[in-house]
């Protein structure tokens, strides 16, 4: 889908791919790769070659392979717009340490719907007293390897932005057994895995007496490309810093 949308626009090409390391892809074509006409471009399992022919990186790979990407993206002097979840704490360190040299936009969702979403849940989080007690429910297709899903753990983080509260502290990522009532505050995660699901959020506050529900549902993956591209256009001449899609897309909270 990135391929595709890179190819449809005249301000940008494909300059190379890249695959795990040992990987028996290594020289296939990107473009027959991808099922798509040939490109003439070689895939590689080296980073620094692939990046050096580059002039912004869109990575949508693992957790594990951060701190080499990072390295290599750091040599090379590109932008670097990462769309990967699942990190731990570590390797979101090993982003805030590239973004001193680099530009980095780090974001868990590319879309442009998703990402009014973050600014909506914070608005209402922020106008909405704590005797709204906030739930977050993802869904998702069933090879889905993370959960919450880390759209999920961003909205719940923009809830707490707006509550004024500790996200860490008030997170229940789960909920299994006898857990007694609900404390107060907290902000409460549900994961469904199921099917060929694009993508769906809801962010749920909910009083005795009323509940205001905020969802989106993604239809198209084609939508994470988009954004992924544009924020590959946008980071171009970009300082080194930290960016999100809400400074892509030029969204205030």
């Amino acid at each position: 889908m990135i391929l595709k949308d890179i190819l449809g626009r005249k301000a940008t090409t494909v300059a190379s791919g890249l695959v795990r390391t040992g990987s028996n892809l290594v020289g296939s074509d990107l473009g027959t790769l991808a099922s798509i006409e040939p490109l003439g471009v070689a895939i590689t399992d080296d980073p620094k070659t692939c990046f050096a022919d580059a002039d912004v990186v869109v990575d949508f790979s693992l957790p594990e392979a951060i701190e080499e990407l990072a390295e290599a993206a750091i040599d090379e002097k590109k932008p670097w717009v990462v769309g990967t979840t699942g990190l731990s704490e570590k390797e979101e360190a090993i982003l805030r340490a590239a973004s001193e040299k680099i530009p980095v936009v780090f974001a868990s969702n590319m879309s442009l719907g998703v990402n009014l979403l973050f600014a909506l849940v914070e608005q209402v989080a922020r106008s909405l007293d704590d005797n709204f007690d906030i739930e977050i429910l993802d869904f998702h297709h069933k090879h889905k390897v993370d959960a919450p899903s880390g759209t999920a753990l961003t909205l719940g983080e923009a809830a707490a932005m707006g509550r004024g509260i500790d996200f860490k502290s008030s997170a229940t990522l789960s909920r299994e057994g006898v857990v007694g009532a609900r404390t107060k505050g907290d902000i409460g995660f549900s994961a469904l895995r199921g099917g060929a699901v694009v993508g769906e959020h809801a962010v749920m506050f909910a009083s005795t007496g009323e509940r205001l529900e905020l969802h989106h549902k993604a239809s198209d993956r084609s939508i994470y490309a988009a954004g992924a591209v544009t924020a590959g256009l946008w980071a171009r001449d970009k300082a080194p810093g930290m960016y999100s899609m809400k400074d892509v897309l030029g969204i205030k909270s």
